[in-house]
């Protein structure tokens, strides 16, 4: 494939470095460099081919989201612009441009918050099951991808190898107290009802989504990514039909190809073919032109 892909960064101007399954996080004292790869992970496995322009997206839109969220909640965002940053990247600049984040350290609060306004994914299988989301009871005879009467908090535990634990509210609570428990909860529906109604104007369905938290000088803060492909589900509004898999800008359609390969999920997984890796990168790339109005070169 003609496109170049980035699968992994090497600064050497940190104290420490980490690498998530699709960010490298570089130390450098107060402050954190947030790379977005170009890697793509499903079901707990980093696959093999990556996604061209991948990493540049989600830091698009990630900014373009924290910007606007701002009146809801602050965030961890100094500066996407890598002329900005103050460091040295020698001759690899290019490589960090459009795809890294300078942000402020942040003490990380170790809850996945997870805000779901319609049955689909997991939330569907489970309720097929029990009835219930995560332990919140729905009304019988809900279809797949049918909106919920209200959204709903459903957080899980930050794994950080293998499936999230679905929680309580009353567990969020022993884990971070009464008070930070309920603001998450309220900050979370704050933000997914101002982005839902946001992304209906672009001709989007939020479907569910996760966010990340922590404190900065005690005060609650977005960090990580916010809104993405990769963190949540975005469907066509002109197509959504209820009783059904809907057409979505996320990684479902990697996850539908993955589930037609044979692979056991515990070994190694498979490549991606160039038309799954192209299928990708064009759900994406729409999912940013339609949210923001712009394209990457814009």
């Amino acid at each position: 494939m003609a496109e170049e892909v980035i699968l992994e960064t090497k600064f050497s101007g940190a104290v420490n470095a980490w690498r998530g399954k699709v960010r490298d996080i570089y130390d450098l004292g107060d402050k954190l460099l947030i790379v977005a790869t170009d890697r793509i992970s499903a079901f707990d496995h980093v696959l093999p081919t990556g996604i061209p322009d991948k990493g540049k997206i989600l830091t698009k839109l990630s900014a373009f989201w924290f910007d606007k969220m701002r009146p809801v909640v602050k965030n961890h965002v100094i500066s996407t612009d890598v002329d900005e940053f103050g460091l040295d990247f020698g001759d690899d600049r290019e490589v960090y441009r459009g795809r890294s984040m300078l942000v402020r350290k942040a003490e990380v609060v170790p809850v996945e918050c997870v805000v779901r306004g319609y049955l689909a994914g997991s939330a569907w299988r489970d309720y097929q099951e029990t009835g219930a989301v995560c332990g919140i009871e729905l009304p019988a005879g809900l279809r797949e991808a049918d909106k919920l009467p209200e959204p709903i908090f459903t957080p899980a535990t930050k794994a950080t190898s293998g499936h999230d634990i679905n929680i309580g509210l009353d567990e969020v609570a022993r884990t971070v107290g009464d008070e930070t428990a309920q603001q998450l909860k309220d900050k979370s529906l704050a933000i997914f009802k101002s982005a839902g109604e946001f992304a209906e104007q672009r001709g989007l369905i939020l479907s569910d989504t996760k966010f990340e938290f922590g404190t900065i000088d005690d005060e609650l803060v977005l960090i990580d990514e916010l809104l993405t492909p990769d963190s949540s589900r975005f469907w066509l509004s002109e197509s959504y039909e209820p009783g059904r898999a809907q057409y979505g800008f996320d990684k479902q359609y990697v996850r539908d190809y993955l589930e037609t390969t044979g692979w056991d999920k515990n070994s190694a997984p498979p490549p991606l073919p160039d038309d799954v890796v192209q299928g990708t990168r064009e759900r994406y790339r729409e999912a940013l032109r339609r949210i923001t109005g712009e394209d990457l070169a814009s």
